[in-house]
């Protein structure tokens, strides 16, 4: 296939949507994102005057509706959780309580971040020649930074096991100031800069591009739900900081209820991408 065969969109290295043409004279339409989470593949025929929608084959179907529902779930109850922790905190009595429920959820997120990355993994690749999604076979993993939706996914994992050593941290007594700000407060605050990192990329493979608006595509929704969620988690971290002056932090309320909004942000995209399957 020559180059002036196809035709290919993204933003920067990254190919989000490419466009070929067929042997039959027909034109074949891949996009990152319908690819990866329902394995479509928009196909025109060189006769017909409506494109139509070639899915994988079975197996790699039922892989990712699997993985779909498991990082979906995962993801809102992990968000419902945080904010029941972020309530606790608020109003409850000061105990470990709300940290240990932040622990669950923080659990959580990690099985929906990894999921999300296995999703990118095993999906489907175009076959340029038959105009179709190629099966591949199963892998717990891969390192392919050249693809936005790998890259996004795995900042995504990554976001979530920082938080895991900020909560992990959190369980610990009798800390310093110091040690406070590095042990909790930096990991949550590298945790909240990934996951909008990754929110990014979501948007820039959602949109083809820079990002923008397209109140009509559910997969955008999920994006902008969870990015709405990462901004509102970094303005909850940002007032967590610990004054070395005082031992207090720049403002409780603020990093309660920042983090309990986020968090059912995050629940609120968890139920929308339940229905983001095959």
């Amino acid at each position: 296939m020559s180059n002036a065969e196809q035709t290919a969109e993204g933003a920067g290295p990254f190919t989000t949507r490419l466009t070929w043409v067929l042997a039959d004279g027909g034109t074949a339409v891949w996009e990152s994102r319908p690819a990866r989470k329902r394995g479509l593949l928009s196909v025109r025929s060189a006769v017909g005057p409506e494109p139509h929608a070639r899915r994988a084959d079975s197996e790699s179907i039922a892989r990712l509706r699997r993985l779909n529902l498991l990082a979906a779930w995962a993801f809102a109850v992990g968000g419902a959780l945080f904010g029941v922790g972020a309530g606790v905190a608020q109003f409850g009595s000061g105990d470990a309580t709300g940290v240990w429920i932040y622990f669950a959820g923080g659990l959580f997120f990690n099985t929906g971040g990894y999921a999300s990355l296995l999703q990118a993994i095993n999906a489907p690749r175009r076959d340029s020649e038959a105009g179709a999604l190629a099966a591949r076979s199963w892998r717990w993993w891969s390192y392919e930074p050249g693809r936005i939706d790998w890259l996004s996914t795995f900042l995504l994992f990554a976001g979530t096991l920082v938080f895991g050593i900020n909560l992990l941290s959190s369980l610990l007594e009798g800390l310093s100031t110091q040690q406070t700000n590095r042990l909790i407060w930096a990991p949550d605050l590298v945790g909240c800069i990934l996951f909008l990192i990754s929110g990014h990329l979501a948007l820039v493979e959602v949109c083809h591009g820079r990002p923008g608006v397209r109140p009509t595509d559910l997969g955008w929704w999920i994006v902008a739900v969870n990015q709405l969620g990462s901004v509102l988690f970094l303005g909850s971290a940002l007032a967590d900081f610990t004054r070395p002056a005082t031992g207090s932090v720049l403002n409780a309320d603020i990093t309660n209820w920042g983090t309990l909004a986020g968090a059912l942000c995050f629940l609120v995209g968890g139920v929308l991408q339940s229905f983001e399957h095959p």
